[in-house]
């Protein structure tokens, strides 16, 4: 089913849209304003991508990784309001459609294809989260406690470091995810937040201390075959699309949302460009792909990394939620099934203990999935929408 105006303004047609939840938000009574909405846009769209952005500015150069953020950062901006404009025209045309999700708009405009994308592209982009959080706190957790010059490949029970940390998170992961509802884990989504501003705060901080006494060699620009690497890891850092409409609907004024969604996308551009950049002046052609590797073992730095590790670990559970509102709607009528959702730990848990490198697999994420659920789908629903009034440059851009 697609959006056609006919259908739209005939009272024999009507747009009944399967609704589904609202991960984070859940329903609405108070709407936000501005200043809420910034800080919303802020915790929905910085993760864990940017703890990948300094070793990705080390393989694409400094100017050349600047120039790729800031304008990822700008298309998914235009993305974002193609998403919000295409809503507010369907419901304008269909009064009794009430459009809550980037899945509502997938149905509206194509109908069970287009929200089967979606939720096919959020289930990935999702996990693919998820994956490159356990990656993260097994690999940094390793380095703080087993690795050593003395015994550079130690063993835990017979399994590898990183192994046994992310078969250690499993249990407990398990029992987070059995929570039916986001409600009673939304202070650890506050707190993880916070974590990660003072953790990112902290290493900004060390990285111009240790950048003042080292002065490495840097590159400002490399070569066209790591264009799609860089490309990916940008694209990742910003992950919060699939939150857009559900952010705009809480909006108190909605005229003022593009405003105030520009205004977060670009303090979080430069706040992720300064993260990116400080990080590869601090340690040049040393820069790992965890950057916080790079501080070395000592007391300060040992809290940031268990910091983030505290983060993400609760951070989990609720990237999770989206994937589990899919499969549960799809597979199970809707309803609460903690065999399904045990399923899902159990199939990230095997992944993650498959990808080898972290900034790699952010990448492989970015660069497939997140383009298509951040650029492709919101061009193709907003084309579709506005076919009739779009010219050829509208086309274009």
């Amino acid at each position: 089913m697609g959006f056609k105006n006919d259908e739209a303004s005939s009272s024999s047609h009507v747009l009944s849209i399967p609704r589904e939840d609202i991960p984070l938000l859940g329903k609405i009574q108070h709407l936000s304003s501005p200043s809420k909405t910034f800080a919303n846009v802020f915790i929905a769209i910085v993760g864990a991508g940017v703890l990948g952005l300094p070793y990705t500015f080390k393989r694409t150069g400094w100017v050349m990784g600047s120039i790729m953020l800031f304008s990822v950062a700008f298309l998914t901006y235009y993305c974002m309001m193609l998403l919000v404009y295409s809503r507010r025209k369907v419901e304008s045309h269909i009064k009794t459609a009430k459009i809550s999700s980037f899945g509502d708009l997938g149905f509206a405009v194509c109908g069970p294809v287009g929200r089967l994308s979606v939720d096919l592209m959020i289930i990935l982009s999702q996990a693919g989260f998820c994956v490159s959080y356990l990656i993260f706190v097994a690999n940094t957790l390793a380095y703080l406690f087993n690795y050593s010059i003395a015994k550079p490949d130690p063993k835990i029970l017979g399994f590898s470091p990183k192994a046994a940390y992310i078969w250690g998170c499993f249990p407990f992961q398990l029992g987070l995810n059995s929570v039916p509802t986001l409600t009673l884990l939304a202070p650890l989504s506050i707190f993880a937040d916070i974590v990660e501003l003072g953790a990112m705060g902290v290493v900004m901080v060390e990285d111009v201390m240790i950048y003042l006494q080292n002065r490495p060699v840097l590159e400002m620009f490399g070569g066209l075959n790591v264009f799609f690497y860089g490309l990916g890891v940008a694209v990742y850092a910003f992950e919060g699309i699939g939150m857009v409409l559900p952010l705009e609907s809480e909006t108190r004024d909605k005229d003022k949302f593009g405003k105030i969604l520009g205004l977060a996308m670009g303090f979080i551009s430069l706040l992720f460009g300064a993260f990116g950049v400080l990080g590869y002046f601090a340690f040049g052609e040393d820069t790992k792909d965890i950057i916080t590797t790079n501080l070395g073992q000592g007391l300060l730095s040992t809290f940031v990394q268990l910091g983030l590790c505290i983060n993400l670990f609760f951070t989990f559970p609720l990237m999770m939620n989206p994937v589990y509102e899919v499969m549960e709607r799809r597979f199970w009528e809707g309803r609460y099934c903690v065999w399904l959702r045990w399923l899902m730990v159990l199939a990230v848990t095997f992944i993650a203990l498959a990808v080898p490198n972290f900034a790699d697999f952010l990448s492989l994420v970015g660069s497939s999935v997140c383009i298509v659920l951040g650029f492709v789908l919101p061009s193709l629903f907003h084309i579709i929408v506005f076919k009739d009034e779009l010219r050829w440059h509208g086309f274009a851009f």
